[in-house]
């Protein structure tokens, strides 16, 4: 597990669900594009299993230099808006609301344990950008490059920077 903490704030992703495509961005400028496939099932992710990738806002709070997928980069889903959705849906408990709340504002996304507690609920969790596209088939809810595309990305991106997920 890598712990750097820097942050690059021109630095930012933006991925295309229907398009296939994720852009890596410095300021408003178009820095370089890459293909991309998304989660097998068209929407926004609601719970586990239902192989959607999340659209919205996140963050890249953990870097996985030994992922089983190449090299992967680990996004802070589920958030504090969807552990309320989720609580108002009842597909989870007061005492999972209560504990993810606590742990994605105050835990460490580096920290196993806390990965362990915020990406193991019924909303799912591990949301990743990796490698091992090749096949071109859906992924589970990840964002999947291209082994020689993650790694270029892999290096230039921080912790911290963010990512936005378009339908």
């Amino acid at each position: 597990m890598e712990t750097e903490k820097t942050s690059t704030p021109d630095i930012s992703i933006r991925v295309y669900k229907t398009r296939g495509r994720l852009e890596l961005l410095c300021g408003d400028q178009g820095m370089r594009e890459f293909p991309c496939i998304t989660g097998s099932n068209p929407g926004d992710k609601e719970r586990e299993g239902d192989r959607r990738t999340p659209i919205g806002h996140f963050r890249v709070v953990f870097k996985n230099p030994k992922s089983r997928f190449f090299l992967s980069l680990g996004l802070d889903y589920p958030r504090i808006y969807d552990a309320n959705r989720a609580l108002a849906a009842e597909l989870i408990t007061y005492d999972q609301y209560r504990s993810l709340v606590r742990d994605l504002t105050y835990g460490d996304m580096t920290d196993e344990a806390v990965q362990n507690r915020v990406w193991k609920t019924p909303l799912g969790g591990e949301i990743f950008i990796h490698g091992c596209a090749d096949a071109r088939r859906g992924t589970a809810g990840c964002v999947a490059l291209d082994n020689p595309d993650m790694l270029f990305l892999y290096h230039r991106v921080p912790l911290g920077t963010p990512v936005e997920i378009l339908p």
